[in-house]
């Protein structure tokens, strides 16, 4: 059993607010997932530039000193910003290069997402405390995608914990279990595709990633989905100016949309859509199984 949280917001002035929307959504459904959690925010695209969300493993880790390893390869407009384990890296400069460098010279670094508009932040342990520690109140952007995680499959690790990203600006929570990860990620392994853990999300994941750049826009590749995973799972995918929403054929896992001229919120119970403005005049509905929802800016 795990939580899932999204809010996509239509009205300019409430993206200033994001956050505190957020929040109370993430802490209703903490005991869906109290092992690890993690939230996906997006905001204004970076014009000709990059952002890169990164997690150090190890604890007290010297971020002054990498933004000055990464201004010496990148450039002195590169902009780094650490909240405890955490950073974002602002840049310009190609993703496959970031990447690159990463993984050639900082192993205590693991890249949790990268794109124009995407910043990740997720650990172990209660989500309270994870909101609190990364202050996710004051997170501001167009749409956030958040879980809580109760592991059930891999172990709990920050890496572990969703939401899970591929590509860029694409992310992806998910309620459920898959029975054939492992089937996917052989496929995926054949085609090139690296994988982090053992997590069945991250298959899920990279497989919608993969379809995607193939050629397939999100919704092909939602459709091809439907043959390809085997199991339970209510998906919900960010990506830039979007929010997705997807369930199995038996619609095994919950969810709930609640849905106004100024929003769009979903979450696995209805508690945690209460305290949002206006719900008593919002369109609330059970999404139906094995149908796509998707909604724009």
């Amino acid at each position: 059993m795990c939580g899932i949280v999204g809010l996509l917001v239509r009205k300019p002035e409430l993206a200033e607010t994001l956050g505190r929307l957020v929040v109370p959504m993430f802490h209703c459904m903490a005991e869906r997932g109290p092992d690890s959690a993690g939230i996906a925010v997006f905001g204004e695209r970076r014009a000709g530039g990059l952002r890169a969300s990164l997690y150090a493993k190890t604890p007290g880790f010297d971020f002054a000193a990498l933004e000055g390893r990464l201004r010496a390869e990148f450039g002195a407009t590169l902009a780094l910003e650490a909240i405890d384990n955490h950073a974002i890296a602002s840049f310009d400069a190609p993703s496959s290069r970031f990447k690159w460098y990463l993984a050639e010279n900082e192993p205590d670094l693991t890249l949790l997402s990268i794109g124009e508009s995407i910043e990740v932040w997720k650990d172990e342990g209660n989500p309270r405390r994870i909101a609190t520690k990364y202050g996710f109140s004051s997170l501001k952007g167009t749409h956030a995608i958040g879980h809580t995680r109760m592991a059930t499959e891999s172990r709990v690790s920050p890496a572990h914990a969703h939401p899970y990203t591929a590509g860029e600006d694409f992310c992806l929570v998910h309620n459920g279990s898959l029975s054939n990860p492992y089937m996917l990620r052989r496929k995926l392994e054949a085609n090139g595709i690296h994988f982090e853990t053992d997590n069945d999300t991250e298959a899920a994941c990279r497989y919608l990633e993969w379809r995607i750049s193939q050629g397939d826009d999100l919704e092909g590749a939602i459709e091809r989905a439907f043959g390809e995973l085997d199991g339970f799972y209510t998906l919900l995918i960010g990506t830039k100016g979007r929010m997705t929403l997807v369930r199995d054929p038996v619609a095994c896992k919950p969810a709930v949309v609640a849905e106004t001229d100024d929003y769009v919120a979903v979450a696995s119970e209805f508690r945690s859509l209460a305290h949002l403005p206006n719900i008593d005049g919002a369109r609330i509905f059970e999404p139906l199984p094995e149908r796509i929802y998707s909604w724009q800016l």
